[in-house]
């Protein structure tokens, strides 16, 4: 029976909405893709925080690991614990001025103008990895068009190896065009680092692309409900 690595049970969490955020139950395990629909943005950051343990729920249980984020004792037990995600989100600010390289440098270093070769290479190899373009590689980021930048975020997001791959509202930049193999290409990522991956988004399209088990998000009752593949609009 594979890990579970995310379980939330009976959570409530009030964040200024028309209702708290809720949910019955959702649980992920090891390398397990799930895709979230029906979230907007301010309850995809809600539920991105709780899972991270940024914050505590109002009533219920989040368990990371095998562990409630309630007992996390200080910041650095939480900081150790928040290196184990990976996170791919407006949030996190891109640099425009500097390269695509540099961007992807800054999670593995500091000391980014330039990068050391080992820091390079690692780099590099991430690029590669979410299909950028070599030809961008020294660019700067800023020049990029709005699928590029994704995978820019995304690739951010994987530079630590992390266990669990948050992705929050993916494809804001992407062009629709792009929006389903964009989904394709975070899946075989997930699948050929066996990390859990746990998408939260409106778009079913990446949705269906992204995940191997789709769930909908029934806002008063906080239950998730599956639907089978195929039945989103593409």
């Amino acid at each position: 029976m594979s890990e579970v690595v995310l379980e939330l049970v009976d959570v409530t969490k009030s964040y200024g909405g028309l209702r708290p955020l809720r949910i019955a139950e959702l649980t992920v395990t090891a390398g397990e893709q799930v895709a979230i629909v029906g979230i907007d943005q301010p309850v995809a950051e809600v539920l991105v925080n709780l899972m991270t343990a940024a914050s505590v729920p109002d009533t219920g249980t989040v368990q990371v690991f095998g562990r409630p984020t309630t007992a996390i004792s200080d910041g650095d037990d939480w900081l150790n614990l928040l290196d184990r995600f990976g996170i791919m989100a407006d949030r996190a600010v891109l640099l425009d001025a500097l390269s695509v390289i540099q961007n992807l440098s800054m999670p593995l270093s500091l000391a980014i103008e330039p990068p050391a070769d080992a820091i390079r290479a690692r780099a590099t190899s991430v690029a590669r990895e979410v299909e950028l373009d070599p030809v961008h590689d020294e660019g700067a980021v800023g020049g990029l068009d709005g699928t590029a930048r994704a995978r820019v975020r995304l690739g951010r997001a994987l530079a630590l190896e992390p266990s669990i791959l948050l992705l929050e509202h993916p494809t804001a930049t992407v062009a629709r065009p792009d929006v389903k193999e964009f989904g394709r290409l975070v899946r075989r990522v997930a699948e050929q680092r066996g990390v859990a991956a746990v998408t939260l988004t409106a778009d079913r399209t990446f949705a269906e692309a992204a995940a191997s088990r789709v769930l909908s998000l029934e806002a008063g009752t906080g239950r998730l409900t599956s639907r089978r593949r195929g039945w989103f609009a593409r």
